[in-house]
């Protein structure tokens, strides 16, 4: 029965993703580094009206805007990840969004916005397309894992739009079309499955990376990913 839940809202979420980003608009999206839109405007012009921006209201949800927001969040008592979720919008004055209705495979780890559920499975595309299936859903544990971690921040969008955190983010391979698979592999991760052990690195070992990251203790190897702790 959950595996049938599982690809059922998998399938939904794909087709969520085909027709793009205009249903999850009607709601308060979760923006970050990156996002574009009326609603960044808005909040841009939010926080140009209470002083903490002096960029152009351009709809672009550039650097400028994240350190506005970064610096509103640390003077009004919230996490300070520069993305701006419920709690953002709710202190900026912006009516809170209708609550996203429950998933039922997604939520073991306190996540169930299918915002959430996209984004995930929109790095796991770019990070591990052409890796098995198994390989897949590590990635996305780790992602998950880091926002548990002390080292990392506390949100799901702040792990990933973490600067130089993820070359899919940074070279832009992350906004390819999202696969059926990448999208069951995001789901079953926010369900708990950790094929990584609690993993919260991964790199493959014949491509270039900062020789610190073989000095973590290594867990397994998936695929052509390494994964460590």
């Amino acid at each position: 029965m959950v595996r049938k839940a599982v690809l059922v809202l998998a399938l939904a979420l794909l087709a969520l993703g085909t027709c793009g980003s205009r249903a999850l608009q009607a709601q308060n999206r979760t923006l970050y580094w990156g996002t574009s839109g009326d609603d960044v405007a808005a909040l841009q012009q939010r926080l140009l009206e209470w002083g903490y921006y002096a960029g152009p209201v351009d709809g672009f949800y550039g650097s400028l805007t994240q350190q506005a927001v970064v610096d509103f969040q640390l003077q009004n008592g919230l996490v300070p990840d520069g993305v701006v979720g419920p709690e953002t919008w709710a202190a900026l004055g912006f009516a809170a969004a209708p609550p996203a209705a429950p998933a039922e495979a997604a939520v073991s780890r306190g996540l169930s916005n299918r915002d959430e559920v996209y984004l995930l499975a929109r790095v796991i595309e770019g990070e591990a397309a052409d890796e098995p299936f198994e390989g897949k859903v590590a990635v996305g544990a780790v992602i998950l894992n880091r926002t548990r971690s002390a080292a990392f921040p506390h949100t799901l969008a702040g792990v990933i739009f973490q600067p130089h955190a993820f070359e899919s983010v940074a070279n832009g391979q992350y906004n390819r079309p999202v696969s059926e698979e990448s999208l069951r592999a995001a789901l079953l991760a926010m369900s708990g499955w950790d094929p990584t052990g609690g993993a919260i690195y991964f790199w493959n070992p014949a491509k270039p990376v900062n020789p610190w990251v073989w000095s973590r203790n290594i867990v397994t190897q998936i695929g052509r990913h390494v994964f460590a702790r």
